[in-house]
């Protein structure tokens, strides 16, 4: 029976094709296995279950996320994404990274070694210098050309100009610390948009960005609002990325330089995370500035703490090669400043990441990729997915045509009782009033009469435009507007004016 409900299993999954090399997997009673070469995958909640299977060949995985602990991964399942250089990572669902396994690299006791006596041989209090000026470096740029803050950003410069004179890892934290507070000061009041529809569903702390501090915890953990929620599941994936990058680079992920030891932390990988940290602020604060974020996103727990629904998580979890790909060189450049302090060294050191010995790290700005994956647009009213470049649904869209036509005939309105407009209509109705007097019915010719307009010249009016009867006439374009449909009846001085519009000659006997 077993045997036929794997095989079963199998028949139902579908090939899944990878967004950016990530597939993440949420819910209850999550499945990794292996069946005949393929990764089999299973998640889902309740009744709403996905299965997919993953060939060995033409499969496009680099990153396995699960999030949550509710499942089982088989060893198979594990040596089978060893096997393809794809990596395992397991988040809580805080946000909290609960272990990541990558591509196996058989470790260099020298280089861990040096790694260890690093605060000895001087190494690690330039690697926090580097490390803390490119930080400062990336929070100025934020401050001064997304938050438009310059005094935040001159501020945050004159604490990096401090870094290369501390003399001490102590003394960088607390340089650290310092331009840290008044770089997310400026943050504090940035408003957090949200659809029209979700407005009353929105609790009033959701709608600025606030402290990084969370009132449950006294540290940035649990995040009681979106945008400090949604920082904390990015700098997850980021620090998941940078605990691959030590492995695979033969470092100790837990034996830091810049953060102390702690049993509860990777503190090396938390040291590579610190310059890449001011690209994941840009990331967010150009997707919370460009459009709003939908309530259905989020839920909020009995304690107050903001949680991210899984099926949002999973669009996010699609950042994670863009992390990969940029805490790279600056592993490399740490692993080298370990390198360099052997003193006889048995290889040149291989930059296993970025595949180039060229291409060196340290001074050098860290880009995101061009291709980085986007946040959903949605719609301004009511929250529902839509195509790149559209505001508004197409349900929200007629009510907002609807408001912008109440707006501008109010303020129409408004503009039409001004001293301005009233002196120019006085103007024209003086200007009217001088022409119907001065003009002679004589001048008219004996056909022309009402009838012969309305029976022959008017119905020919269609063959005019609206502007030519306008300035033909010397009249308002609504007003000639109302004569070409024939619901204005104008004077009898225009009838010949409009006779020649519509091509009915003046020299007309008979009707």
């Amino acid at each position: 029976m077993k045997g036929h409900a794997i095989e079963f299993a199998a028949s139902a999954a579908t090939t899944i094709v990878p967004h950016h090399g990530v597939v993440t997997l949420y819910g209850y009673g999550i499945q990794v296995r292996l069946d005949r070469g393929h990764l089999l995958l299973d998640d889902g909640i309740g009744a709403d279950r996905r299965r997919y299977r993953l060939p060995r060949v033409n499969h496009g995985l680099r990153r396995l996320v699960v999030i949550g602990p509710d499942g089982m991964v088989s060893l198979a399942a594990l040596r089978w994404l060893a096997d393809q250089d794809a990596s395992f990572v397991m988040l809580e669902r805080d946000g909290s990274v609960l272990a990541t396994t990558g591509p196996v690299r058989s470790s260099d006791a020298k280089l861990r070694r040096a790694q260890a006596l690093s605060h000895h041989s001087g190494a690690a209090l330039r690697i926090a210098r580097e490390l803390i000026s490119q930080k400062l470096a990336g929070q100025e740029r934020v401050a001064r050309y997304k938050l438009l803050d310059s005094t935040t950003a001159d501020a945050i410069a004159q604490f990096r100009a401090e870094v290369p004179s501390g003399d001490s890892i102590t003394t960088i934290r607390l340089i650290e610390s310092q331009a840290a507070r008044a770089y997310w000061s400026a943050w504090s009041t940035l408003p957090i948009n949200f659809p029209k529809n979700d407005l009353n569903r929105v609790p009033e702390h959701w709608r600025s960005f606030g402290t990084r501090v969370s009132p449950l915890t006294g540290s940035p953990r649990l995040a009681t609002n979106p945008p400090n929620a949604l920082l904390n599941y990015l700098y997850a994936l980021l620090e998941s990325e940078a605990r691959l990058a030590a492995a695979a680079l033969g470092l100790d992920p837990g034996m830091g330089v810049l953060h102390v030891d702690t049993t509860a932390r990777d503190s090396l990988a938390c040291d590579l995370m610190e310059v890449v940290r001011p690209q994941v602020d840009g990331y967010l604060l150009d997707w919370i500035t460009r459009q709003p974020l939908n309530r259905g996103w989020f839920f909020e727990q009995r304690d107050g703490n903001c949680r991210l629904m899984a099926p949002f998580a999973v669009q996010l979890s699609k950042t994670a090669p863009m992390w990969g790909r940029a805490v790279a060189p600056i592993a490399e450049w740490v692993a080298r400043a370990f390198w360099q302090t052997i003193s006889r060294p048995d290889a040149p050191f291989a930059t296993r990441l970025t595949q180039t010995n060229k291409r060196e790290a340290k001074g050098k700005t860290i880009s995101l990729p061009t291709l980085a994956p986007r946040p959903e647009n949605i719609c301004l009213g009511c929250g529902k997915a839509v195509a790149k470049g559209v505001t508004h649904c197409a349900h929200c869209a007629v009510e907002v045509s609807r408001e912008k036509m109440l707006e501008l005939a109010r303020r129409g309105r408004i503009a039409s009782k001004s001293p301005e407009a009233r002196a120019r209509v006085a103007a024209t109705q003086r200007r009217q009033a001088a022409a119907r007097r001065g003009w002679e019915p004589s001048s008219q010719p004996d056909w022309l009469t009402e009838k012969a307009y309305t029976t022959t010249i008017q119905p020919l009016l269609v063959q005019s435009s609206i502007s030519e009867i306008a300035s033909g006439l010397n009249v308002s374009v609504p007003y000639a507007a109302r004569i070409r449909l024939g619901k204005r009846l104008p004077h009898a001085r225009h009838w010949q004016i409009l006779a020649r519009l519509s091509g009915v000659s003046v020299d007309v006997k008979e009707f």
